[in-house]
């Protein structure tokens, strides 16, 4: 959450906004584009692009996307798992990139991979239900970890084998496939100073910072993506959240709200996730799975950098437009923290799953804190 890059641009960028005389010049000489509005959508490659020829690929996949390819970050590196493998493999694999509900509804894809109706999904752990709520753990952990820290968990801390063992009793196999910088906290209509100003609103939140805030008394309104915007246009609800500056721009979620709220809390870390009907995933040869595994490590690394390096010049855009960037009083955010920690709580005590996980990972942080401490400036 208070990863170095997001604490300069906060800092430079956004923090002053409550209070400061500095911050509106920055802001006022912008720039007319967000980068990550840049990226086309990828596709497999014909076939005189392929270095070698091949009249058909020996893996043919549907992949099932919860976002849409236009959609910078989400969509645009759900698309390019598509275009990646099919480069790497020489045209011998396909994972074909389909949009949101064209092969099963988005609200389904958990289930359509483990049926195997559909062979793999690109989405988000934090996306499921209570059946694998200890998922959630592994995308959206309120007051979490930075990406550093959750990818030094993920990968060496344990986490990647409670993730494997339970997906796997699912009939899944999931292989992590993106990360992105810190959200957004959610667009308000209306401005909030006090704890006060929270009750009885009406809000579009997801996963465990949802059930965060209904404890501090805000009606919890369960959208669909597709359903934020019309429900911010109708005055149905009072404030939404959904990813990053770069994406809720691109949104048009600015012209709906004009209260922007820092830092997000609710999801310091977003994982993105290939699910693959197990089955399908033990039937693959050691190279077929290595290239899935490097596909997906490559677009963590291009994920992380490209949410990185695109947000300072959508915030840039989104103040232009009238919005006031808001940084959250101190009250406020350490009301949500000792509100999680009774979700976490209460949590833990109904699924074994989310008391394992989450045990494993406090007690990597517990550990990483000595790190955090000594080798942050």
């Amino acid at each position: 959450m208070r990863n170095a890059i997001i604490g300069i641009i906060i800092g430079t960028v956004v923090g002053v906004v409550i209070g400061a005389t500095f911050l509106a010049p920055r802001l006022h000489n912008l720039s007319t584009s967000v980068s990550g509005e840049r990226i086309e959508h990828l596709s497999p490659p014909s076939a005189k692009a392929v270095s070698v020829e091949t009249s058909a690929p020996d893996i043919s996949w549907r992949m099932a996307s919860a976002y849409a390819g236009s959609l910078p970050q989400l969509g645009t590196l759900a698309s390019r798992v598509s275009s990646e493998i099919w480069r790497i493999s020489g045209g011998e694999m396909e994972i074909k990139f389909h949009e949101p509900d064209t092969l099963v509804p988005s609200a389904e894809l958990f289930d359509a991979v483990k049926s195997g109706a559909v062979e793999a999904a690109f989405a988000s752990p934090g996306r499921w239900k209570d059946d694998v709520s200890a998922m959630h753990l592994f995308s959206s952990v309120p007051f979490g970890p930075d990406p550093p820290e959750f990818m030094a968990w993920f990968y060496f801390g344990g986490g990647r084998e409670l993730y494997d063992e339970i997906y796997h009793r699912k009939g899944v196999h999931g292989v992590a496939c993106g990360i992105i910088a810190p959200e957004a906290s959610g667009w308000f209509r209306d401005e909030i100073l006090t704890l006060e100003d929270l009750g009885g609103l009406k809000a579009r939140f997801r996963g465990l910072g949802a059930r965060v805030l209904e404890k501090l008394g805000v009606e919890i309104a369960n959208l669909s993506d597709d359903e934020v915007f019309p429900a911010l246009e109708s005055n149905a609800i009072d404030a939404a959240e959904f990813s990053l500056p770069s994406v809720d721009f691109q949104l048009g979620l600015h012209k709906m709200a004009k209260h922007y709220y820092f830092p997000g809390w609710h999801q310091p870390s977003t994982l993105f996730e290939l699910m693959i009907n197990l089955e399908k995933w033990e039937a693959l040869t050691p190279m077929a799975k290595t290239r899935v595994e490097a596909v997906c490590g490559d677009n963590i690394r291009h994920g992380l950098a490209e949410a990185e390096a695109t947000q300072f010049a959508a915030l840039k855009n989104i103040y232009a437009t009238g919005v006031e960037i808001h940084r959250w009083p101190a009250e406020i955010i350490a009301a949500l923290e000792k509100a999680w920690l009774q979700v976490a709580a209460e949590q833990s005590k109904n699924d074994k799953d989310f008391k394992r996980v989450w045990k494993s990972l406090q007690a990597f942080r517990e550990d990483y804190s000595i790190w955090r401490e000594l080798g942050r400036p």
